[in-house]
This record gives C-alpha cells, sequence and structure tokens, in this order.
C-alpha cells in the first residue's frame, strides 16, 4: 500500500501540477489532501476545478472553512480574492469538505489539529517563527485519537514524528504550493522551509510497518511569482520566488 498526502496548495496549480507528473512516476495507490487548496492570489478557480476533477479524499482547512463561509471581509485579502475567483461549482465542492477524514482503521487525516483547524500540531509559535513542540504537548493536541498514523499539514512545514508513548507516526507533508508564510495566530509569526520547491509525501506500508519519504519537486515558481504580484501581492511574490519571508527594511 502507497499512499501520497499532499497539502496546502494554497491555489497555486502550476505547483499542483508539477506534483500530479511525479506522481505518475511514484504510481501511489491513493491520494489524500489535508485542505487549504485554493485561498491564495494566484490560480483559486483553476485548482479547484483540477482538485474537483482528481476527487481525492479532501480536508478543509482553515482557509478553506472561511471562504466556504462566504462574506469575507476585504480587509482578509487573501481570503477576498479568493471568494471573488471561484466558481459556483467550486464553492459549493468547498462548502462540501469535512473537516477531518478518517481514511482507514490506521490512518486519521486532519488539517491542523484533530479538533482544530487552526492550531499547529507539531509546532510552538515562539519569537516570531515556530519550533518542534515537545512530545507530550503533540500527544496532548491529539485529544484521544489513536489512529497509528496521523496526517496533518497547517505549518507547511515538512515533519515527522514517532510519540513513543503511543507508537503513532505523526506526519506533515510539507506544502505544495507555498513555501513561507506569516500570520498573526496565535502571535505573529512566519514559517519558511527556506527553498521554494513543492513538496509532499509517500506512506509506504511493507508486511504492516510504515515508512515515510519526502517528495521536493522543481517546479515554475517564476511563473507562481509573477502571477501573485500581478494580483498585487507582492509578500506572496517574495515567498514563493524565495521559499522565505521578504526581510523587514
Amino acid at each position: 500500500m502507497r499512499i501520497a498526502v499532499i497539502a496546502d496548495i494554497h491555489g497555486n496549480v502550476r505547483a499542483l501540477e508539477a506534483v500530479l507528473r511525479d506522481l505518475k512516476h511514484q504510481a501511489p495507490d491513493a491520494v489524500v489532501n489535508l485542505g487549504d487548496c485554493v485561498s491564495g492570489p494566484l490560480w483559486p478557480e483553476e485548482t479547484a476545478s483540477l482538485l474537483r476533477d482528481l476527487d481525492w479524499p479532501t480536508v478543509r482547512g482553515n482557509h478553506d472553512r472561511v471562504v466556504a463561509a462566504g462574506a469575507v471581509p476585504s480587509d482578509n485579502r487573501t481570503d477576498s480574492f479568493t471568494e471573488a475567483a471561484l466558481s459556483a461549482q467550486s464553492a459549493a465542492w468547498l462548502s462540501s469538505l469535512q473537516p477531518a477524514i478518517r481514511f482507514s482503521d490506521e490512518i486519521f487525516l486532519c488539517h491542523g489539529t484533530p479538533r482544530n483547524d487552526n492550531a499547529y500540531l507539531t509546532e510552538d509559535v515562539v519569537a516570531g517563527g515556530a519550533r518542534s513542540a515537545s512530545e507530550p504537548s503533540v500527544f496532548e493536541r491529539l485529544e484521544g485519537e489513536t489512529s497509528p498514523v496521523i496526517c496533518c499539514g497547517h505549518s507547511h512545514l515538512p515533519r515527522l514524528m514517532r510519540l513513543h508513548v503511543s507508537g503513532q507516526l505523526v506526519l506533515n507533508p510539507g506544502s505544495v504550493g507555498l513555501q513561507a508564510y506569516e500570520d498573526e495566530t496565535p502571535t505573529p509569526h512566519q514559517m519558511a522551509t527556506c527553498s521554494p520547491h513543492a513538496r509532499y509525501a509517500l506512506l509506504d506500508n511493507l508486511e504492516g510497518t510504515w515508512s515515510v519519504s519526502q517528495r521536493i519537486i522543481d517546479y515554475d515558481w517564476a511563473a507562481a511569482a509573477k502571477e501573485a504580484d500581478l494580483n498585487g501581492r507582492p509578500d506572496w511574490a517574495h515567498a514563493l520566488l524565495k521559499g522565505y519571508m521578504q526581510p523587514d527594511p
């Protein structure tokens, strides 16, 4: 059994297309999507249309939730752009997504934590950035979820943790479409992988044992940065092109 795990596309259809090309060579038995599918000043409708056709099991991310609820305030520039760009069919698809999916007896899918799509599972926010959360903290954030494999996104940082107390694997595949961002929740901070490549992960079950490999994929990030610039978002353009946020002047 081989499962491809993707997350945080954020409307970057160019990165998604590159991942799809790579998936043809990896031949997974299934692909799962951990959410934040379309929200970004890039190609929301094109991304949604492609994902609708692919019909992967897809979790609703925090940005998906905000956009699907409608009436996004204009000061939320990213989600309001996305809401305006989506067709009625894509908006309905986004509204149909579930906050978590029990993919199998062994695999549980969520965006943030099992109960909160806007919380980090494997990171603590500190001093404007993030560090790996302790094992007791991660176990507590699972809130009793006992699946052997927990797949989460939201932080955009590729990570694999084995919880010794339970034997569970916690996997964040990293982000397909956005390698750096800044956020105000829970306090102002930045996340960055420090290269612009698209990322996803492969879960392989061999004789009852799960192993994980990370895929780091080249794509035309200059085209994505150009699209962000055209849509009035130089902050996104820099993040897409560099994999980290523009330093303060």
